[in-house]
């Protein structure tokens, strides 16, 4: 729920842009559409997106998750760090949002690399583990409903191999969370998913203070 990675002056972030970011042209088009969507707000930003996908690129990761496609930016950075036959599984509700998603897809010569499945994202996750795919998913992107976020991290951990990693946005929520007198119900359902991963034996963690916080959780054997 950033523009910009939160806490940097304008000059500094500009400044970390200038010399950090490449951002492919299809990436700046998707995100300069999305920019006048009345949702923009939900768009991941460019820093982070690469960030993302440095991560999929370190891990050699080929099978990833999705869970909350939006325009399509993350699905997008992450599927053009995949090797050839890597594949996104990509969880959204909305055909509208995704219509947009699958256009820039389509554009960018990534559309084969990304199966959409437009249902509830629990509902498309539970199916995974029944079909037998738990085990066998090397990344993950939980950045959708929060009330949620519990649900669908222990899901995409049943999901991830050891050594698989988890990325879960917004855990900042805007710096509310570091602050008593925000009581509203999003709000303390991040705050309680933080504690949680704080003292989660089965995985290996550390909250980045990327856009709105980025925690990367690592499955431990």
């Amino acid at each position: 729920m950033a523009y910009k990675t939160s806490g940097l002056e304008k000059s500094l972030y500009e400044y970390l842009q200038s010399v950090s970011l490449r951002e492919p042209e299809i990436l700046a088009q998707l995100r300069q559409e999305t920019a006048q969507h009345p949702s923009s707000r939900m768009q991941i930003t460019p820093e982070q997106g690469q960030f993302m996908a440095l991560l999929v690129e370190l891990m050699g990761a080929k099978k990833t998750l999705d869970i909350g496609v939006f325009t399509g930016y993350s699905s997008l950075v992450v599927a053009l760090a995949l090797p050839p036959d890597g594949k996104v599984v990509a969880c959204d509700v909305s055909e509208e949002y995704t219509a947009i998603a699958r256009r820039y897809w389509q554009q960018a010569g990534v559309a084969h690399k990304i199966e959409l499945h437009i249902a509830p994202a629990l509902d498309t996750l539970d199916r995974l583990i029944a079909a037998g795919e738990a085990g066998t998913f090397d990344f993950a992107f939980i950045d959708a409903d929060k009330n949620n976020y519990g649900n669908y991290y222990e899901r995409s951990l049943q999901l991830l191999r050891p050594g698989g990693l988890i990325a879960i946005d917004n855990v900042l929520q805007s710096g509310r969370v570091a602050n008593p007198q925000e009581q509203d119900k999003i709000t303390n359902s991040i705050r309680a998913f933080n504690q949680k991963l704080h003292q989660d034996p089965r995985i290996t963690m550390s909250l980045v203070p990327i856009a709105d916080g980025l925690t990367l959780a690592l499955k431990r054997p």
